[in-house]
């Protein structure tokens, strides 16, 4: 009697075992099934439902690409933008020295794409829209009621009126500040315009070319020091504007879009050194900026530029976005808030180019 329950308890513990054996192997087919389910629907899901698209772009596009963000999402069901907005070097070194992963990047300086990326890191680059500086203030701003385009550099020099500009080092706006204050130079012929608002006043050094080009040597940032009762830095332009907006600082160096954008005041200076126009294009070249890397930027008409980075992990989905951004919708909003585009946007690497995006551009 004792066997044949020791037999039956031997058999009823095999068939548990078996059950729960099964129930596992079930478990784990409808897993996988679930997991090849989901799968396949995110690969044939026409708005890539559920996935990421990451954008690297320049502080002084975050109003547009908000916008196209929110135009994009509408057509895209499920696909959640991310945004990070940075000066455009800065943009560029997070993939380039940092290893992250972006989707698309884009560039106050489309010359940084080029320059920084390729070929090692992009095959190509689409120039889309243009820009130009401005000296940005508001009506509480001191000498509001004086500034204009043939005395701001004046204003400025008065010795209670603080300004900003944004990091040479990370940001196209920052050296782009630099370069017109330089120029103003010779426009106004007053050679101590340089000398007494950015020499007196921060670590920035020039040194004068045989050929008669003048190079700015910016320093490492905590080497900038600037004289912080007369200017603020900042790593980039649209950083400063909250300072402008509560009174922090009376002017702003920035570009033309981000004071429409922000409905501030501000004054429009003369196409010979606001860097805005190809006809003084050979003018704007005679100043350089050397970053604390080496890199030397030479003065050019204001340009930004768009690519889809070699480790993008969605890049049907960020030519789709790019798509969007060079098509009517996208121009349009550039349009709107200040900022002119180009028509057709103007490439380099036409043929590495997504089909989709080559007859949107020259």
């Amino acid at each position: 009697m004792k066997g044949r329950m020791k037999v039956f308890k031997v058999i009823t513990i095999f068939l548990i075992l078996v059950v729960f054996a099964g129930l596992g192997c079930i478990d784990n087919q409808a897993e996988e099934e679930s997991t090849v389910l989901m799968e396949n629907n995110s690969e044939n899901s026409p708005s890539g439902e559920g996935m990421v698209l990451t954008i690297f772009h320049a502080g002084s596009l975050s109003v547009p690409f908000e916008e196209l963000e929110a135009e994009f999402e509408s057509q895209h069901p499920g696909v959640d933008v991310q945004r990070e907005a940075a000066g455009s070097a800065q943009s560029v070194r997070k993939i380039t020295d940092l290893g992250k992963n972006a989707d698309v990047l884009a560039s106050a300086d489309y010359a940084l794409i080029p320059s920084m990326m390729m070929p090692e890191y992009a095959d190509w680059y689409a120039a889309f829209a243009r820009n130009q500086m401005i000296i940005a203030y508001t009506n509480e701003s001191k000498y509001s009621n004086e500034i204009n385009k043939d005395n701001w550099y004046e204003i400025l020099r008065r010795p209670d009126v603080r300004f900003g500009f944004s990091n040479p080092n990370d940001d196209p706006a920052g050296y782009r500040s630099q370069m017109v204050t330089q120029l103003a130079e010779s426009y106004y012929n007053d050679d101590q315009i340089y000398d007494d608002l950015i020499l007196d006043n921060t670590g920035i050094t020039i040194t004068e070319e045989e050929n008669g080009t003048f190079v700015v040597h910016t320093p490492a940032t905590e080497e900038i020091s600037p004289n912080t009762s007369k200017i603020m830095l900042r790593s980039m332009e649209v950083e400063l504007s909250s300072a402008l907006e509560t009174g922090e600082i009376d002017y702003l160096y920035i570009y033309r879009s981000v004071a429409v954008q922000h409905g501030f005041n501000y004054v429009e200076l003369p196409p010979e050194i606001d860097l805005s126009s190809i006809e003084y294009a050979d003018n704007y070249s005679t100043v350089q900026v050397e970053m604390v890397n080496g890199e030397v930027v030479t003065g050019s008409p204001i340009v930004y530029g768009v690519t889809i980075p070699k480790n993008a992990e969605n890049p049907e989905l960020a030519t789709e976005f790019v798509k969007l951004l060079l098509e009517e919708p996208g121009r349009q909003i550039f349009i709107e808030n200040g900022q002119p585009p180009i028509v057709p946007a103007i490439s380099e690497g036409k043929d590495a180019m997504p089909e989709q995006l080559q007859a949107l551009v020259e």
